[in-house]
């Protein structure tokens, strides 16, 4: 039988909102959506704006995401698992924190206002929560993960480093900052997050 901790260290396949595959009409619906979403915010977009601008017919959304909060998850999963999968294996835990730390701000710095907007429509629709855990949030952990097993393989840090008391402190201040402070995430503040925050609390565990 695998134990717990070697099956964690093995990629999950979550099919989510984007299912086994997508077609790439689907794939281009998903991108459509997140140009429309950076427009309008969450509250007024509608499928009618992504279907006309896609030339596409809302059976073809309807079809595979019955709501707009699932066609808006999709669509960030989209980005998160499709386009910016994994961080650059840099060949260093650093390197890879950096690395990585950068695509979450450029992703926070695009989609910021989109975001918030999500976030503050949770109350009003339940299932939006659900499937931004499911999908959104499940993947970033992921990315952070695969980082973190690396470092492990590596022997930069211990198995036991990796938790989930760990794995959302990057995510997590890089969008506060951004979203609720306004202040931009330059190099400077990823490399003080990542050697005086990240580094040390993943490397003081025993070997």
């Amino acid at each position: 039988m695998t134990s717990p901790s070697r099956a964690d260290k093995q990629p999950r396949v979550r099919q989510g909102l984007l299912g086994s595959s997508l077609t790439p009409r689907e794939a281009e619906l998903l991108s459509i959506t997140l140009q429309v979403l950076r427009e309008t915010g969450y509250d007024k977009l509608t499928v009618d704006e992504v279907v006309a601008r896609a030339h596409a017919s809302k059976a073809t959304v309807y079809r595979r995401w019955p709501s707009k909060a699932e066609l808006v998850c999709a669509a960030f999963a989209h980005r998160i698992r499709g386009e910016r999968r994994l961080a650059p294996d840099t060949g260093t835990l650093r390197g890879d924190l950096l690395a990585l730390g950068e695509i979450i701000a450029q992703d926070a710095e695009d989609y910021g206002r989109t975001i918030a907007g999500i976030l503050a429509a949770e109350d009003r629709n339940p299932q939006l929560r659900e499937l931004l855990v499911e999908d959104l949030y499940g993947d970033r952990k992921e990315q952070m993960h695969s980082v973190l097993h690396r470092a492990e393989a590596r022997g930069e840090i211990a198995p036991d480093a990796i938790s989930d008391d760990i794995w959302d402190v990057m995510p997590a201040y890089i969008t506060f900052r951004l979203l609720q402070h306004k202040r931009p995430v330059h190099k400077e503040t990823l490399s003080a997050l990542v050697d005086e925050v990240l580094i040390p609390s993943l490397t003081r565990h025993s070997r």
